[in-house]
């Protein structure tokens, strides 16, 4: 039989706040995290803007031990321990064998790439910091959490691009869904606001062409350009139902579905017909065992890219069908910029955060209908609706399609 798995912590380090009151007030106000990049020098590159985390660091983590940190670990640690100290779990009773640690990476520790390649041409490749490579590989973020709390299971970083941190949650999910874990972190870290990261994505048109904030993170908008990167790390608990409610946990919701295929197709666009990202919603639907008219809201994908918002709407009316248009689809992009492998745990926490709140996220800065997004996609203002179940879309660069559904505390078979 099948065990049922709850959602009993949430932290995030994120362009619009550090803790969950903080972000889904800001998301209740339609509040843009994006601005002028301040991380860096810009003046000789053409994208001057992104979603910045306004973060300092030894609020969360030794001061010491930031020094061998690239800062995408920081942001794993940091959303880590919010996320830990929220589920209200007493480690010094918990078997920490049983507990698993899934944080993904899309790009790994880019910050400290360009910093000592940019060192190492200068003084000599074999003068770089020892620190180099075990504070660029992707999957060290994980294993930082692990060892700062004694953690013991699988540890694992999932790289399958920006649907990274959804293919984090639904292994987790699945680990403890089938027995193997009574206890799991899962999510996402990501620190690519830096001058290769913004360039590399500048030359190949993927980001916005619009250096004001307002107008460039416009998803499904018939002006939408490109996405605005952003950063940061979030992370979810995930728990064993019956031992969540043993312990008097607060529940958040419950996570019931996981799809994840690949178009196999592109190495960066996805397939033009939507097929496998409609597949994977609909696996992750079925997963869920419910009806595909259930659905209440999708949190999209929504990059405010040409061909993914016209593809995602593509594949939400091949998988819905009518029931396409009967949806509330909102894209919280257009608030946090796209967080690359941690945007799917961000945005997993905002569709956890619309069930308990019975409210619907705007997508803000939307002024021109573009006639193929014409779904409801909830434009400027959120809406009061009670919603039982969210399906939370990720789409990555390879083709891969990863989807979440979450269902509402409460919600049982008679709709309490």
């Amino acid at each position: 039989m099948k065990r049922r798995v709850a959602v009993t912590g949430m932290g995030a380090i994120s362009p619009i706040g550090n803790t969950i009151n903080e972000i889904w007030a800001n998301i209740k106000a339609g509040k843009c995290g994006i601005g002028e990049i301040s991380l860096y020098d810009t003046s000789d590159q053409k994208v001057k803007i992104a979603a910045e985390a306004k973060v300092d660091f030894a609020d969360y983590i030794d001061k010491k031990k930031l020094r061998t940190l690239d800062r995408s670990n920081q942001f794993a640690l940091a959303a880590s321990k919010v996320a830990i100290e929220d589920s209200g779990l007493d480690l010094e009773k918990e078997d920490r064998s049983n507990i698993a640690v899934y944080i993904s990476s899309g790009i790994g520790g880019l910050g400290t790439m360009e910093k000592e390649i940019k060192s190492g041409m200068q003084r000599g490749m074999d003068r770089i910091s020892p620190f180099f490579i075990p504070m660029s590989i992707a999957n060290l973020s994980a294993s930082h959490v692990a060892m700062e709390y004694g953690f013991h299971g699988s540890v694992m970083c999932h790289v399958t691009a920006c649907a990274g941190s959804n293919t984090s949650i639904g292994e987790a999910f699945r680990q403890i869904r089938d027995g193997y874990f009574d206890l799991a972190l899962a999510g996402g870290a990501e620190a690519s606001v830096t001058s290769a990261g913004i360039g590399g994505f500048t030359s190949m048109r993927a980001l916005s062409d619009s250096n004001d904030p307002a107008r460039a993170s416009i998803p499904f908008d018939a002006d939408r350009s490109g996405f605005v990167l952003g950063e940061g790390g979030a992370v979810l608990v995930l728990e064993e139902w019956e031992r969540a409610h043993a312990r008097g946990a607060k529940i958040y919701g419950e996570i019931v579905g996981y799809g994840a295929t690949c178009d196999a197709a592109h190495v960066t666009a996805p397939d033009e017909n939507g097929t496998w990202a409609a597949k994977a919603m609909k696996d992750a639907i079925a997963d869920a065992g419910i009806e595909l008219e259930q659905i209440d809201y999708i949190n999209a994908h929504g990059t405010s890219t040409p061909l993914n918002d016209k593809i995602e709407t593509k594949a939400i009316k091949l998988a819905f069908g009518e029931h396409a248009y009967k949806l509330k689809v909102s894209s919280t992009k257009s608030m946090t910029g796209h967080l690359l492998g941690a945007a799917g745990a961000m945005e997993a926490i905002i569709s956890l955060l619309a069930m308990q709140s019975s409210y619907i996220p705007a997508t803000i800065g939307y002024k021109n209908p573009d006639p193929d997004c014409d779904l409801d996609i909830v434009p400027n203002t959120g809406i009061e609706q009670q919603v039982n179940y969210v399906l939370s879309n990720s789409l990555g660069f390879g083709g891969h399609n990863v989807m979440l559904c979450f269902k509402r505390y409460g919600k049982d078979e008679n709709g309490v």
